[in-house]
């Protein structure tokens, strides 16, 4: 972590959501959605909506060539606050851009990354809206308004996480 600043996305979203709320300013979270599980916790907790970048960035749309690695394929994902997307926008703010100089203001946050090629964005959009509809109806809700109002959240254990996870089998993917 760079900044050394920071608290968990879910209670990051909850305590926005109190006071935004009062004023109707919709809040997106933005960070730790890694599946259709944590996006329904999100909304639930108060979001109006969610960033997806990371799950979308290793689809056929998004940018950057596939890349092979130990017979698998793989996308380049930059995160919009990594050194390559800063140096980037930063070249094409500057046309006098000077690398001794310039590079020495940048402090990325963000990282570069290689992720597993997903195929199009329009499956994993289905599996994600698929997930998001269970995890609705599970709080007996039809709609986000009514999931923020019934959704109901307790504390975990790890061993309690563990547990929730298939266990004693061989999963295939």
């Amino acid at each position: 972590m760079v900044t050394g600043a920071g608290v968990p996305q879910l209670t990051a979203i909850m305590e926005c959501a109190k006071i935004a709320s009062k004023e109707n300013i919709p809040i997106i979270a933005d960070g730790g959605i890694r599946n259709s599980g944590d996006i329904t916790k999100a909304l639930a907790s108060g979001a109006s909506s969610v960033m997806i970048g990371s799950l979308l960035a290793g689809t056929e749309e998004s940018p950057g060539a596939i890349i092979m690695r130990q017979g698998k394929r793989y996308k380049i994902y930059r995160g919009m606050a990594s050194f390559e997307a800063n140096l980037k926008r930063k070249q094409k703010q500057n046309n006098n851009f000077e690398i001794d100089t310039d590079l020495l203001d940048m402090t990325p946050e963000g990282v570069e990354s290689l992720v597993a090629y997903k195929g199009y964005t329009s499956e994993v959009i289905t599996q994600l809206m698929n997930g998001l509809k269970s995890g609705v109806s599970y709080c007996g809700s039809r709609n986000i308004k009514e999931l923020q109002k019934n959704a109901e959240f307790i504390k975990m254990s790890l061993a309690g996480l563990r547990e929730s996870f298939p266990h004693d089998v061989d999963v295939l993917k």
